[in-house]
């Protein structure tokens, strides 16, 4: 596994960001661990966020003229993002993100930022079920003169969509889009296993794994 997924697994791990235990997801599905990125809440955590984010779009080679921040959690990634391109790698990316109610004053519309055109990425925490990314690449596909190149997330947990394809593969297939992630489930599981730590936890996750997700 890369040195920059060790070091993100670590600083998750340290920042109780992926945290184990009884959790009922989204999807109510009940899992082992649960991933809340809203927990870094201040400006050195995000930035060092942020790097990893970018590093992720820089080393993974994904293309993209514009991020879009998926609401609400996407935001602050989105712009943590977009400064470390600037800040790291000297990249000046415009962004926008959309809002979940539309505003029908001032300004109106459903989006903040630059005008949605090129190849977008959209930058979000996690794919669980993928509903707040179906949700906003329907808005994206409102813009003629744009395309979805990536979403790019946190951690994929290759789990088990409607027609035992993955939340990603059937989001992928249905939108002609590629998803990448900073880790997966499996990096998790390797990282416990490498470091040899919460080897309880490592045992239930990989049942956990074994049941609900794509090996």
């Amino acid at each position: 596994m890369k040195d920059w997924k060790n070091q993100f697994i670590k600083f998750i791990l340290k920042k109780k960001i992926l945290i184990f235990g009884d959790f009922i997801l989204k999807s109510n599905r009940k899992s082992p661990y649960f991933f809340n990125m809203a927990l870094l809440s201040t400006g050195k955590d995000l930035k060092k966020l942020g790097k990893f984010y970018a590093q992720a779009l820089i080393n993974l080679n994904i293309k993209f003229d514009l991020l879009f921040g998926v609401a609400y959690k996407g935001i602050p990634i989105l712009i943590a993002t977009i400064l470390a391109l600037k800040n790291y790698f000297n990249l000046n990316i415009p962004y926008s993100f959309n809002r979940k109610e539309i505003k029908k004053y001032g300004e109106k519309g459903e989006t903040i930022g630059h005008k949605i055109q090129g190849k977008i990425v959209l930058i979000d925490d996690i794919i669980t079920a993928g509903t707040a990314i179906k949700n906003t690449i329907k808005i994206i596909h409102k813009n003629k003169n744009s395309q979805i190149s990536n979403i790019l997330v946190a951690i994929d947990r290759k789990e088990f969509g409607k027609n035992k394809l993955s939340a990603k593969k059937e989001i992928e297939n249905k939108y002609l889009c590629q998803i990448s992630s900073i880790i997966d489930i499996n990096d998790i599981i390797l990282y416990l296993k490498n470091k040899n730590i919460m080897k309880k936890k490592l045992k239930t996750l990989i049942r956990y794994q074994e049941k609900n997700c794509i090996l």
